[in-house]
């Protein structure tokens, strides 16, 4: 590990106030204009859920990296503070000159993954930069998810006594995204397929959803949580239990989406919802995070001298 090289996390970003929010959903439409409806319900959705802890976690999170590694590890976001524009230019002043950067959503999508990597080359860095493509598939991540599955799953199976539904999700996207070929969808299912085979959760007990749909724009990828909800209800299934396997840490899709609005979609179709915990500071997450980066260090590492 060299003494200039450093780990950079890339996230989403979250106002700490709700008063914050109009000036954080014009950098994340890039100054497009939104409905005052729109925003007002953003605001409302972080009014109920109090504040977002989505940066914390994140420091977090970098803490647990840094300690694997001993190495540097720093944090941008790409629509609040501290913006990636800004940490450039430090990991510059701090002497770093080679940069492994992770975006905090493992499965690709040009509208996420591809959003962080224009963002850092706007900034013109003066150093390499090793940009992680995606990490959906990684064993300690898929682990990880697994673990958290384990600590809540049997137990709502063993009160309900019966096997229950998981419903895996992950953030959609416009569909027009997927139809160009995008990786994410494939990559998402991947990623839930692989945590139920860990757990040996049957596959006609695993429902894929995409949650969070936009507020504007054209058609969203689906099926919905509500949806697929509904069908699981219509099918005999009195309680299902939910994994978000495109998040990792607590946010408004977790703390709003999940816990109050798909709640009380829940009740309202006579379905007992339950949820596994968000990775967070997870340990194992951080162990995930930081074989990625040794192996990025390690392919681009000159090999023996040749005679």
């Amino acid at each position: 590990m060299s003494a200039d090289t450093a780990v950079l996390l890339l996230a989403h970003g979250t106002p700490e106030r709700v008063e914050d929010i109009p000036c954080f959903l014009h950098a994340v439409t890039g100054g497009r204009p939104l409905p005052q409806a729109v925003i007002e319900e953003v605001q409302h959705r972080y009014g109920l859920i109090g504040r977002s802890p989505l940066r914390e976690l994140t420091d977090r999170q970098a803490q647990g990296v840094e300690r694997e590694l001993g190495l540097p590890t720093y944090v941008a976001m790409r629509n609040w503070e501290p913006y990636i524009r800004d940490v450039v230019p430090r990991l510059l002043a701090d002497g770093i000159t080679r940069v492994v950067a992770i975006c905090l959503a493992p499965q690709n999508s040009r509208t996420s993954t591809g959003l962080y990597r224009r963002a850092i080359a706007a900034s013109e860095p003066k150093f390499t930069v090793d940009f992680v493509e995606s990490w959906h598939d990684h064993p300690l991540l898929i682990e990880a998810f697994a673990e958290k599955l384990r600590q809540k799953w049997p137990q709502l199976c063993a009160a309900e006594g019966a096997r229950v539904p998981v419903i895996f999700t992950a953030h959609s996207v416009p569909t027009r995204t997927v139809e160009e070929g995008d990786p994410y969808e494939c990559q998402a299912r991947h990623t839930a397929q692989l945590v139920a085979k860990a757990v040996g959760v049957e596959s006609g007990l695993c429902c894929f959803a995409f949650q969070s749909q936009g507020m504007s724009g054209g058609p969203w990828l689906g099926p919905t949580v509500e949806e697929t909800i509904t069908a699981l209800a219509e099918a005999g299934h009195r309680a299902v239990f939910l994994q978000p396997i495109g998040f990792l840490c607590d946010h408004v899709e977790v703390l709003y989406d999940i816990d109050i609005a798909f709640q009380q979609y829940a009740r309202e179709h006579s379905v007992r919802l339950e949820r596994a915990e968000s990775l967070n500071d997870s340990p194992l997450l951080a162990a995930a995070l930081a074989d990625v980066v040794r192996q990025r260090l390690q392919a681009a590492a000159p090999g023996p001298a040749r005679v």
